[in-house]
């Protein structure tokens, strides 16, 4: 590491609901990793597992005394990232304030024109343009030779050229040190690493290959199991692999497991492919090496829908896919996408029945609404694929509910079909809890139900604060047994929980090692363990 004379950097992760599963943010801790690697001091404050407020960024800004602070977003966080940062303005209005990820890549000035607490935005992959941006400072002259920023100049906006795709291996690790990855495994999430950049694909509702690139780039294997072997070793329930096409090159995907079973790795992981990109050996070798599920995008069950939105896969792939996974002892999930162009009302039974064969075949499979983010095709050419976009406000982008209509898929009938399905799994866990009652349960269907249970009482306890708040205490004595007692009614008092479920999850997560007691001047504290 080289020692820099920049000054000390924030990295903010906003909110985020638990119901959409977030993991430790990736892309941030690559971003802290890099500045790092350069000797500059950074910070990470994440509030998807921290609740938010103004004092707490103001007293960590205080000690920290950041010159530039940086948040990422998709379409469906900007509000909350964006709110961050007119805080941050007005705690410290000489602060330098970055902003970077999907969504303002592709409306950097307009953004720019709404916000005028953001100072600059960050295209596309941030790496070594933030690093450059830290040590240019305040000074925009200096900006303009950093490729991959947009920021106001004059009355108007200067967009630097783009910056070149980045070699993976020259990267660091991820910083995840600065994650608190201790309080996302306290709620059963599980943890995200790459092995590659880049999507060849023209799926018109994604922005990947406008993000990084439609050439793959590939890690080099034994560094991205070195990184596996890092990961298997902290307790999370397992590991994604979040490349956007993990199969695409079937040498690279073998060489990865080889290495696993080369060394012997146990470790349970999963990852997305196409149904095009898969055959039986390449399943079979992730299957050796700990695969157990894949992800499938098949977004619809209609063959013109397929051309119209340019999948590039038959239905036929889907079936021998499904086949080959089922063959290798990996579980198939299956997502679909409503709403898309020419979406009827006939075509959307089609996609229903094709999820129910699956389902046959051993597939699971979920159901989204489409969102057209922006620098999508389908959102810049909605009027050419037919779609009517209802709404711009980017807290509804997050795919339950209909913000499209299609000539004849209104927002009703998709709102109608999308609560149907949430619905239909309610009643699936309803269920479940209805034969736990009486005993009937499978041990497999008990356990998804107290899991479930003990990441909703976890996550409520943190969001509100009650460990910091009510887990402190005069000690009587040192070696009570039953503090842990004392601290379920203590929790009682301020929850909604009854002790009894409370003392459960408590002991759960202290034999994780997710919660711990300390004792120091004469006081007993039970706090998170945030940092792994």
């Amino acid at each position: 590491m080289t020692v820099d004379t920049a000054p000390p950097v924030l990295l903010i992760n906003p909110f985020y609901p638990i119901d959409e599963n977030p993991t430790p943010p990736l892309g941030l801790a690559f971003l802290a990793g890099v500045l790092e690697a350069t000797g500059i001091h950074v910070s990470v404050l994440d509030f998807v597992v921290f609740p938010y407020s103004r004092d707490f960024l103001k007293s960590h800004m205080a000690a920290v005394a950041p010159k530039l602070v940086g948040a990422t977003s998709v379409t469906m966080t900007f509000d909350n990232a964006i709110s961050v940062i007119r805080d941050v303005k007005t705690i410290d209005p000489e602060v330098v304030t970055v902003m970077g990820g999907p969504h303002v890549t592709f409306r950097a000035e307009e953004t720019l024109a709404e916000h005028l607490d953001l100072d600059v935005v960050v295209i596309g992959e941030g790496e070594q343009t933030l690093v450059e941006l830290v040590r240019a400072g305040t000074d925009r002259n200096l900006w303009e030779a950093i490729p991959g920023l947009v920021f106001r100049k004059g009355d108007g906006f200067r967009r630097t050229p783009p910056r070149a795709f980045a070699d993976l291996d020259t990267l660091p690790l991820p910083a995840r040190h600065r994650i608190p990855l201790g309080r996302y495994r306290a709620l059963n999430l599980a943890i995200s690493m790459t092995s590659s950049r880049g999507c060849p694909f023209k799926c018109i509702f994604c922005v990947g290959r406008k993000m990084v690139g439609a050439k793959v780039r590939y890690r080099d294997p034994v560094r991205v199991v070195d990184e596996m072997a890092y990961l298997a070793g902290l307790g999370f329930i397992q590991i994604n692999m979040a490349d956007d096409l993990f199969t695409a090159k079937a040498d690279h995907c073998t060489a990865v497991c080889g290495e696993i079973l080369r060394r012997g790795l146990k470790v349970k992981w999963t990852s997305f492919a196409r149904v095009d990109t898969v055959s039986l050996p390449v399943l079979q070798s992730m299957a050796a090496a700990g695969c157990t599920a894949v992800s499938f995008g098949l977004e619809t069950g209609n063959r013109d829908i397929l051309k119209t939105i340019r999948k590039g896969i038959t239905l036929e792939q889907v079936i021998a896919a499904v086949g080959m996974c089922n063959e290798a002892g990996i579980l198939p999930h299956a997502s679909f996408i409503l709403g898309l162009p020419g979406e009827t009302p006939e075509t959307i039974e089609e996609t229903m029945a094709f999820g129910r064969k699956l389902e046959a075949m051993g597939v699971s499979y979920g159901f989204h609404l489409l969102a057209p983010f922006p620098g999508t095709d389908v959102r810049d050419r909605s009027a050419d694929y037919g779609i009517r976009i209802l709404t711009d406000d980017w807290t509804q982008y997050h795919a339950n509910s209909a913000i499209v209509e299609t000539e004849a898929a209104d927002k009703a009938l998709l709102d109608r079909i999308a609560g149907d399905w949430r619905n239909r799994f309610d009643a699936y866990l309803g269920d479940i809890q209805r034969r736990m009652a009486i005993g009937e349960a499978e041990p497999e269907e008990a356990q998804q139900i107290d899991n479930l249970m003990h990441t909703i009482l976890i996550y409520e306890l943190m969001m509100a604060s009650l460990m910091e708040t009510v887990g402190t205490w005069p000690v009587e004595d040192p070696a009570d047994p039953n503090s842990l007692e004392t601290l379920a009614t203590r929790l009682a008092d301020k929850s909604k929980y009854n002790e009894g479920d409370l003392k459960k999850s408590l002991e759960r997560s202290r034999q994780q090692g997710d919660l711990r007691c300390v004792t120091s001047d004469g006081q007993v504290r039970w706090e998170w363990v945030d940092y792994l």
